[in-house]
C-alpha cells in the first residue's frame, strides 16, 4: 500500500501542537515530512545526488525556503499571477535554515544536497520559518544523507520582562527582542537576533532559555530518527591524500608564513602568487591531473599557519593584539547632492553609505506570507567585484548581499524615529568600496553616519563589530574585529551591533558544530567593549548628533490628520482635487486610510500651503480666519470666492470693498485672487466671507466716511497682495 509507511508524531512547543507526518508525501525524496505547527503546515524534503560533483572544492548544498501565497489565501499580485523570484524574506529564511545545518555535513563530501521547505498553510501565531527549520532537520535526519544532526530552532522573545518561546503575533508586537536560536543536543549552533537595545545579560539569558527548549525538541527528533530513519550511506571522501598534504606542507610552509605575515591584503596576495607557482611547478608532475587537490593542500597549509599562530603564539596575521581593532576612520558629507552620506573605514574594509529620504508613498510594498504589507525603511548592500580586487560583471544582489543588507537594516530599525516623529520613507544604500572582513558591520557604522548627516533624528548611534573564534578540542580563543583570513580559516564570525545602551542585532556564522555558553558570553562582552570604543572615539567626534535641518536637496515633509470621512473630499472625483493641489503647490500628497495626510515638497512654503488647503477642505473654516481665494462667479448681489477646492462662499456686495460698491464688476472679476475673512454661516449653513473686513484687518485700509487720526496698523499676514479691487483706493 502506498501509505503503509505513514507515521505520525506529536509534541507541544510553547503550548501549541507540533505534529510531524512521515511517509505520506514526497516519498521519492531522500527524506520528507509534513510538519504542522498550530495551523502552519510546511512540507520539508532533503535529497542527495548519487554521485559527487566533479571539479568542485566545496560541499554543494542548496537550501530553498519557498513561499506560496495560497498558504495565506491570496493570489499573487504579479502580471503572471504566480510566484516568481524568491522574496527578500524567503531568501533570509533560507539563510537562517542553512547556517545551522551546513557545518554538520561532512566537509569533504561533494555530493549535491538539495533541501526544500515549502510553506503550504500559514498561521500568523506559528511562524513558518521556524516550522521549516525544524522540518528540514527532521527530513535530513531520517534520510540516508550523512549528517551529524539533528538541530532544533526556536524564537525567543522578551515580553514585559518575561522570556517567551515562539511568541505569537500579538506578543511579537510587544517584544523587546526577536532571537532565533538553533541548537544541537549540547551546543548553540546559530543565533540571529533583532532587539530594542537589549543588555548583554538579557540577551545571554534569552539565548540560554531558547537553548534549553531546543535540547528538549532535539530529543523528540532523535526519537523520530530512531524509529523511521534510513541508514546513512557512505560517500567517497574528497580530502587530499595525507601524504600529498604533508609533502606540500613541508615544501611550502616557510614561504607561506612569510607571505601571510603582513597587514596588507594586496601584499599578501602578491606574495602568495609565486608560492603557488613554485608548488605547482614541483608537484604537478608528481601528482598529475590533481591540480585541484594541490590547491586544496595549499589552502589547508595557510589555515594551519594562521590557526597555530593564534592558538600557540597569540599572534594575529597583521600583528594586532587579540582584542585590538584595526585602524578606524569615519567621514560624512562626501557626496554633493545626496541627502546624507557617511563613510566608515576599518583597516582595508571601507563602506560608503548614502541616505535618501522620500514621501511615504515610496515605502516598499511587500507580497509575503506575514502581516507586514509595507516597510518605510530599506537598507540595500552592494558588494562589487572591485572591492576584493576581482573582475566580474554585476548580476544584481545575491543571497549574501540581501542577507547583509537585512542585517544592517535590523541593526538600525530600533533607533529610527516613528512615522509621527519623522514622516519619511528612508532608504540607505551601503556601497562596499573595499573588503577585508566584516563589511556588514562596516555598513552599520557608515549608515549611522549617513542617517545623522541626513538629519534623521535617530534615538542613538549604532555601531557594529565582529568577534572570531579558533577552537581545538577544549581550547578556544576569541578575537575582536576579524579580517578576511581569520574569517576564512577561523571557526566563527559573531557579528553584534548596538548602541551603548544595548544590542540591536546579532548574526552568528559557524564552521564548527556549535558554541558553549562560555564562548557566547565572552563574545558578547568583547563586542560591547569594542563598539563603545568605535562610537566614542571614532564616530561621535565626526558627527555627535543628527543634524537639526535636512539637506536642501531633501524633500520637506509636513503631516496632518483629517476625519477619514473627508478623504473623498480631499481626493475629489477621479482625483481631480488632489491633483489640482499638487499642481498648484508643486508638491506630492499621500493619503492614508486613517486620515493621515503626508505632503512633501522641496520648498517648505509650498508644503505649508498644501497642508492649509487640505485642512480647509476637510474642516469648516474658523470664523474670523482670513484666507486667500479665487473669484469663481459674479452675481448682482455679490461674488463667490473659492478658498480651497470645494470650499466656496459668497461675499455680499456690501462686503466687497471698504467703500460703497455700486456694481460687483467695479471691484472684482472672475479669476481675481482676493483675501477674505470668514463670517458666520447663514441660516442654510452656507459659507459667508467679507473682503471688506479682510482689507481692514490685513492691509489696514480705512472704511469710507470713517475719520481716524491713528496710523494704519501693519498687516498681520502677508498674502502677496489682493489682486481684486479695481476701484479700490490705496
Amino acid at each position: 500500500m502506498f501509505f503503509e509507511a505513514f507515521k505520525k508524531y506529536e509534541t507541544e512547543i510553547a503550548g501549541r501542537p507540533f505534529v510531524v507526518e512521515v511517509g505520506k508525501m514526497a516519498q521519492l525524496a531522500g527524506g520528507a515530512c509534513l510538519v504542522r505547527y498550530g495551523e502552519t503546515n510546511v512540507l520539508c524534503t532533503a535529497t542527495m545526488a548519487a554521485k559527487p560533483r566533479e571539479g568542485v572544492d566545496f560541499f554543494p548544498l542548496s537550501v530553498d525556503y519557498e513561499e506560496k501565497l495560497y498558504s495565506v489565501g491570496r493570489i499573487p499580485g504579479s502580471f503572471q499571477r504566480r510566484e516568481g523570484k524568491a522574496s527578500e524574506k524567503a531568501t533570509l529564511a533560507s539563510r537562517v535554515i542553512d547556517r545551522p545545518i551546513r557545518p554538520l555535513f561532512p566537509k569533504d563530501m561533494r555530493n549535491d544536497v538539495g533541501v526544500v521547505a515549502t510553506g503550504m498553510s500559514v498561521d500568523p501565531d506559528c511562524q513558518p520559518e521556524i516550522t521549516a527549520m525544524l522540518g528540514v532537520s527532521i527530513a535530513i535526519s531520517i534520510s540516508e544523507i550523512p549528517w551529524d544532526g539533528p538541530v532544533s530552532g526556536v524564537v525567543v522573545g522578551l515580553v514585559e520582562g518575561e522570556y517567551v518561546i515562539n511568541p505569537t503575533l500579538e506578543q511579537r508586537a510587544k517584544s523587546d527582542m526577536y532571537v532565533t536560536v538553533a541548537s544541537t543536543s549540547d551546543l548553540v549552533a546559530m543565533i540571529e537576533a533583532g532587539a530594542n537595545e537589549v543588555s548583554n545579560d538579557d540577551m545571554y539569558d534569552g539565548i540560554m532559555f531558547a537553548h534549553k527548549e531546543n535540547q528538549r525538541i532535539v530529543e523528540f527528533i532523535n526519537m523520530i530518527k530512531a524509529e523511521c530513519g534510513k541508514e546513512k550511506v557512505d560517500f567517497p571522501s574528497n580530502d587530499p591524500d595525507p601524504e600529498m598534504y604533508e609533502a606540500i606542507k613541508d615544501f611550502a610552509i616557510e614561504d607561506i608564513r612569510f607571505a601571510l605575515d603582513t597587514d596588507d591584503k594586496r601584499i599578501r596576495d602578491e606574495r602568495l602568487k609565486p608560492v603557488y607557482d613554485k608548488v605547482h611547478e614541483k608537484f604537478d608532475e608528481i601528482y598529475p591531473e590533481m591540480e585541484g587537490k594541490i590547491e586544496e593542500c595549499l589552502y589547508k597549509v595557510q589555515k594551519y599557519v594562521v590557526r597555530r599562530w593564534l592558538l600557540d603564539d597569540g599572534k594575529r596575521v597583521d600583528g594586532r593584539g587579540i582584542n585590538e581593532i584595526r585602524p578606524l576612520n569615519a567621514e560624512v558629507d562626501l557626496l554633493d547632492r545626496v541627502h546624507g552620506s557617511g563613510m566608515f573605514t576599518r583597516g582595508q574594509t571601507q563602506v560608503l553609505s548614502i541616505t535618501t529620504l522620500g514621501p511615504m508613498s515610496d515605502a516598499q510594498l511587500l507580497d509575503g506570507l506575514d502581516e507586514e504589507e509595507s516597510k518605510r525603511y530599506m537598507h540595500h548592500y552592494n558588494f562589487p567585484s572591485y572591492s576584493v580586487g576581482e573582475t566580474k560583471p554585476s548580476r544584481g544582489p545575491g543571497r549574501r548581499e540581501i542577507g547583509h543588507g537585512a542585517l544592517a537594516e535590523r541593526s538600525l530599525i530600533p533607533v529610527l524615529p516613528s512615522v509621527e516623529e519623522f514622516p519619511y520613507t528612508i532608504r540607505v544604500v551601503s556601497e562596499v568600496l573595499s573588503s577585508n572582513g566584516s563589511t556588514s558591520q562596516g555598513s552599520v557604522c557608515g549608515s549611522t553616519l549617513a542617517l545623522m548627516a541626513a538629519g534623521v533624528p535617530i534615538k542613538a548611534p549604532v555601531a557594529g563589530i565582529s568577534c572570531g573564534l579558533i577552537t581545538e578540542g577544549d581550547r578556544f580563543m576569541t578575537m575582536v574585529d576579524i579580517q578576511g583570513l581569520e574569517d576564512f580559516f577561523g571557526d566563527m564570525d559573531f557579528k553584534v551591533a548596538g548602541t551603548k545602551k544595548g544590542i540591536t542585532s546579532i548574526q552568528m556564522d559557524l564552521k564548527v558544530h556549535g558554541l558553549t555558553p562560555a564562548i557566547i558570553r565572552e563574545a558578547l562582552d568583547k563586542t560591547y567593549t569594542a563598539r563603545c570604543y568605535i562610537l566614542d572615539e571614532i564616530m561621535l567626534p565626526v558627527i555627535a548628533e543628527p543634524r537639526a535641518e535636512l539637506s536642501k536637496w531633501a524633500p520637506k515633509m509636513l503631516t496632518t490628520k483629517i476625519d477619514p470621512e473627508k478623504i473623498g473630499d480631499v481626493i475629489g472625483k477621479q482625483g481631480k482635487v488632489i491633483q489640482k493641489i499638487c499642481a498648484e503647490c508643486n508638491c506630492k500628497i499621500d493619503v492614508s486610510e486613517d486620515g493621515s495626510i503626508f505632503v512633501s515638497s522641496t520648498d517648505i512654503d509650498d508644503a505649508r500651503r498644501a497642508i492649509s488647503i487640505v485642512e480647509t477642505i476637510a474642516n469648516d473654516p474658523e470664523v474670523g480666519a482670513i484666507y486667500k481665494g479665487v473669484v469663481t462667479r459674479l452675481m448682482s448681489f455679490g461674488a463667490f470666492v473659492e478658498i480651497a477646492p470645494g470650499k466656496e462662499g459668497m461675499v455680499h456686495i456690501s462686503q466687497l470693498d471698504v467703500k460703497r460698491t455700486e456694481k460687483v464688476e467695479d471691484v472684482v472679476a472672475v479669476g481675481d485672487e482676493v483675501i477674505v475673512k470668514v463670517l458666520p454661516k447663514d441660516d442654510q449653513g452656507r459659507l459667508n466671507f467679507s473682503r471688506r473686513e479682510a482689507l481692514i484687518e490685513v492691509e489696514g485700509l480705512v472704511p469710507e466716511n470713517t475719520v481716524s487720526d491713528a496710523p494704519r496698523r501693519a498687516p498681520r499676514r502677508d498674502f502677496k497682495g489682493d489682486k481684486g479691487g479695481r476701484n479700490r483706493r490705496d
